[in-house]
């Protein structure tokens, strides 16, 4: 299978790092597709290398396309965009991790589907004809769309059976030792309580204005 994700400044690392860890672990052919071929500067700082500019990267199986505070610039911008409506279009499946999936919108993907975000940016779905759904990952028909950062494991596993069967998936999700037992029960909004989600949302928007000030 041939994937292609969307590698771009400012995209949350492990959004990205946590599907491809999971598709590579089932022998994928993976592409980290930019506008060009310099390091990319994630939210974390550490610097992820395309394979791959939107010029070169093949047709894929499958397009995957990462969130974080640097999906908010691209949220206009028409190369971004053209390219992903055009892989999107022609792909078997259509996966998305956090806010990526409103990038999805914007290239017009996901009109009519059910769909996952980050529980921060999930009310922003509707603009785009979406469906917002509150799922940890929520699958509808070839569109497979995982909720915040960590959630883009489970998503991966589940595209996984999916396309090659449980046990593949299982083997997988086996061999890189998958089986959270978080220190806290805080993981989503309705567990946190409203003083922490609120510390949360403002730790985020400073995060994204800090962002788009660098612009």
């Amino acid at each position: 299978m041939k994937i292609a994700f969307l590698l771009y400044p400012h995209v949350t690392q492990l959004d990205l790092t946590g599907p491809a860890q999971v598709f590579a672990a089932s022998g994928a052919e993976l592409f980290f597709a930019w506008k060009d071929l310099a390091p990319v500067r994630t939210d974390a700082t550490l610097e992820l290398v395309p394979n791959a500019t939107f010029e070169t990267c093949p047709r894929v199986d499958l397009l995957c396309v990462p969130g974080g505070p640097g999906q908010v610039r691209l949220m206009s911008d028409p190369l971004v965009l053209r390219w992903l409506a055009d892989q999107g279009q022609q792909a078997r499946w259509v996966t998305s991790v956090c806010s990526g999936s409103l990038l999805l919108g914007a290239a017009g993907l996901l009109k009519g589907y059910r769909a996952a975000s980050h529980w921060n940016y999930r009310e922003h779905l509707a603009a785009f004809g979406a469906l917002a759904d509150d799922g940890r990952v929520v699958h509808d028909r070839n569109r497979v769309t995982g909720g915040g950062v960590t959630a883009g494991i489970d998503m991966a596993l589940r595209v996984l059976a999916l396309t090659a069967g449980d046990a593949e998936a299982q083997q997988v999700q086996l061999q890189l030792e998958y089986a959270p037992q978080p220190p806290f029960n805080c993981g989503r909004p309705e567990l946190a309580g409203e003083g922490l989600v609120a510390l949360a949302r403002a730790r985020l928007a400073r995060q994204v204005a800090a962002i788009s000030a660098s612009a």
